[in-house]
């Protein structure tokens, strides 16, 4: 431990925001960036406590006190690969994860957790400047061969560990572009997408073959996948969006989500959308239900392409307001009121709202009409919901965006080819091996899940692989 009263003698400082008037007219990331010396600042404010509830509460169980301590030494190359070796891809997490790890740090009882998210991010970016960040290959191949079906994070992590024990894996990718909902689900301002190339190029040169417009149960058939590779991992996500089936569903500019998020990113990266195809906000009232991260990114997408207002809605009662970092669940996740940049931006947000219909004219939506709801917990403990007679309301709305979650992964191709078994969920059922009722097929991440965290695909993706690893060296040893 580099510096035992750090925590006493420096404060939290994080590295903040571009300016808000600056930002908003752009795609370019919003968060800024701490000095080196600022930064090795921060890391000593890590207590190498005798608990250390962060390690426990990160998904990918980073060895936390420890890189943080090599980097207030500045020790970057070590901190680095302590950092990569619970985590392929640091630099994604050190932008879009939400940091569990920070509320469960010892600091949060103090209101002011070490900031541990920006320091990953810090530390990662100095080991890309400073070439410490470059291909492995394998010392030795199998000859056993993995097709990793999905490039999000989840079958982008699978990929190197598989590569790295020496397998021969194909990624096939749907899109154009590798990289899943972090390619085309979360926007530039908050994840630059040279962030994502500059990470495929190692991935690349380490072996792995990453083949793109390749929609595996489309265009590609997955029972001739089964048969050309000794193991097959879905990694496909949770693709089917939450739909609302109310009165005036289907009205003209009514979109899902993802759409939105989309197109917006295939824009920023150069390409052209057709007219009568293109979903933009510019001079509307949105509004966007659901209120979380997807809807808070469609918000601040809204703004950039001038919408007139942004009004985002959730179903659930307002969260708790706390000041600052407080947790008032510590070290357990906070069940608290998080403000995100979008929403200091300009983006009205209202709770306890249930949509009762759309409202159009010629063909095209013009309004929602609302209604106040309120929450009760029944004889199980479980939340119902109730809706209050005489509050409906009008909203005027030219744009309407659906942000409230996915359901499950889309069960047509794929699942239904192999005649996979699933959840009551409809999530892809595995053992705790992450073997599907396929012998040759794996599953990991949000298909298996259901939707959750970049984190937390990050590190299925990672157990997935060392399941398939396993397995082929016991099909490798039974031949």
């Amino acid at each position: 431990m580099a510096d035992p009263k750090g925590f006493l003698t420096v404060r939290r400082k994080e590295a903040g925001n571009r300016p808000l008037h600056e930002r908003i007219h752009d795609f370019g990331e919003v968060e800024q960036t701490l000095n080196s010396e600022d930064r090795k600042l921060q890391a000593s404010r890590c207590m190498d406590c005798g608990v250390p509830f962060c390690h426990w509460a990160c998904p990918v169980i980073n060895i936390i006190p420890e890189w943080n301590d090599l980097l207030h030494r500045g020790d970057y190359k070590r901190a680095s690969e302590l950092l990569h070796s619970t985590n392929n891809f640091p630099e994604f997490t050190g932008r879009v994860c939400p940091a569990p790890c920070e509320d469960a740090c010892v600091l949060t009882i103090d209101k002011a957790p070490v900031t541990i998210r920006e320091n990953e991010a810090a530390i990662t970016e100095m080991a890309f400047n400073e070439a410490y960040i470059k291909p492995h290959l394998p010392q030795r191949r199998t000859g056993k061969s993995v097709a990793v079906i999905g490039s999000g994070p989840a079958g982008l992590a699978c990929a190197q560990q598989l590569n790295a024990a020496g397998h021969l894996v194909t990624v096939f990718e749907k899109e154009d572009a590798a990289g899943g909902l972090l390619r085309y689900g979360i926007p530039d301002f908050k994840l630059n997408k040279k962030i994502i190339d500059r990470r495929l190029n190692i991935l690349q040169a380490e072996g792995i073959e990453i083949q793109t417009g390749k929609e595996v149960g489309r265009n590609i058939d997955i029972r001739e996948l089964v048969e050309s590779f000794d193991a097959i991992c879905l990694t496909i996500g949770a693709g089917q969006p939450r739909d609302l089936e109310v009165e005036g569903r289907h009205f003209d500019g009514i979109h899902f989500a993802m759409d939105f998020l989309r197109q917006q990113n295939k824009i920023v990266r150069g390409e052209e959308i057709e007219k009568k195809s293109l979903i933009t906000a510019k001079g509307k009232n949105v509004v966007v239900l659901g209120g979380g991260d997807t809807g808070s990114d469609c918000a601040g997408t809204a703004i950039r392409q001038g919408a007139r207002s942004v009004t985002q809605i959730e179903i659930l009662p307002r969260p708790v307001e706390v000041a600052g970092k407080e947790n008032p669940n510590w070290p357990f996740n906070p069940q608290k009121l998080k403000t995100s940049t979008s929403h200091e931006e300009g983006c009205e947000r209202r709770w306890s709202l249930s949509t009762r219909r759309f409202i159009g004219d010629m063909q095209h939506v013009t309004g929602i009409e609302l209604i106040g709801t309120e929450w009760q917990t029944n004889d199980k403990g479980q939340m119902q919901m109730k809706e209050i007679p005489g509050t409906e309301e009008l909203l005027g709305a030219d744009l309407i965006l659906f942000a409230m979650g996915f359901l499950h992964p889309v069960q047509e191709g794929i699942i239904s080819a192999l005649d996979l078994n699933v959840n009551a969920r409809k999530n892809i059922a595995t053992n705790s091996k992450f073997a599907t009722s396929h012998k040759k097929v794996f599953a990991a991440g949000d298909a298996r899940n259901g939707a959750s965290l970049v984190v937390t695909a990050i590190f299925s993706g990672r157990e997935a692989a060392e399941a398939i690893n396993s397995y082929l060296k016991i099909f490798s040893y039974s031949k």
